[in-house]
């Protein structure tokens, strides 16, 4: 492959709803500040980055990445740069973002980095990314807004939905003849559902309830051979949206 016709976005589409759920669920949890535009530049092209970073260091031809990394990797350093320079503690969520890579790094190497185990560890990176959100809107003094009950309710429900969509798009198509994973998804879809269905009750949250209703009856609904990834992709973007919909109406 010629540097010309090198990848510059990684194959794995359904990641930019993964990366937006979290700000999503992070603006309507801690609210709004103008930092937030140049802290989610920097968290969505550390995606691509990310990607290309890995694939220099561990792919067998590590040169397809290089135009990649050349393009990427400048806008994440120059955005997170900006953003750093008005909340320096940042630098602490940096290094645990760092160390977290070191983790995705050890699984590429191994040739894991489908496994479930790194899927895990990318959902932490991004749930993390809600209170992260919330520190940024808070200022210099972040630790409140951080911990506050709706930030972190909202940093479970992006792990529960992220898990829940993993879950469901590796039932559909990479491990389809795997049934352990149809069980799975849908046994954790059922169980996201029922334990929303007791926030509501409990706190008045009704609308995750209904996002997670939703989820639940996607997972349950007849799996089709030939469902084109698209659609399924499709299904799943519509899900992250109805979470973070549910976001903005119950915080």
């Amino acid at each position: 492959m010629t540097r010309r016709h090198a990848p510059v976005l990684p194959p794995q589409h359904g990641a930019w709803g993964f990366l937006g759920l979290p700000l999503l669920l992070g603006i309507a949890a801690g609210g709004w500040s103008c930092w937030l535009i140049p802290l989610a530049a920097a968290w969505v092209s550390a995606h691509p980055a990310g990607w290309a970073v890995t694939g220099l260091l561990t792919a067998r031809r590590p040169a397809r990445f290089r135009r990649a990394a050349l393009l990427w990797a400048p806008v994440c350093a120059t955005a997170g740069a900006v953003v750093l320079s008005a909340r320096p503690w940042l630098v602490w969520a940096l290094l645990g973002y760092l160390v977290l890579f070191g983790v995705n790094l050890g699984f590429a190497r191994a040739h894991r980095e489908r496994s479930m185990a790194n899927d895990l560890v990318l959902i932490a990176e991004c749930a993390l990314m809600v209170p992260v959100v919330a520190g940024v809107v808070a200022g210099n003094a972040p630790w409140a807004a951080m911990t506050a009950a709706p930030v972190l309710a909202a940093a479970a429900l992006a792990a529960v939905a992220l898990v829940g969509s993993t879950l469901q798009v590796k039932s559909l198509i990479r491990e389809r003849a795997n049934p352990a994973y149809t069980v799975a998804a849908r046994a954790f879809s059922l169980a996201a559902a029922f334990v929303t269905a007791g926030l509501a009750v409990a706190a008045g949250w009704w609308w995750p309830a209904v996002a997670f209703v939703l989820l639940s009856a996607r997972s349950l609904w007849r799996h089709d051979p030939s469902r084109r990834p698209s659609r399924i992709g499709l299904v799943e973007l519509a899900g992250l949206v109805s979470v973070a919909a549910a976001g903005f109406l119950t915080f």
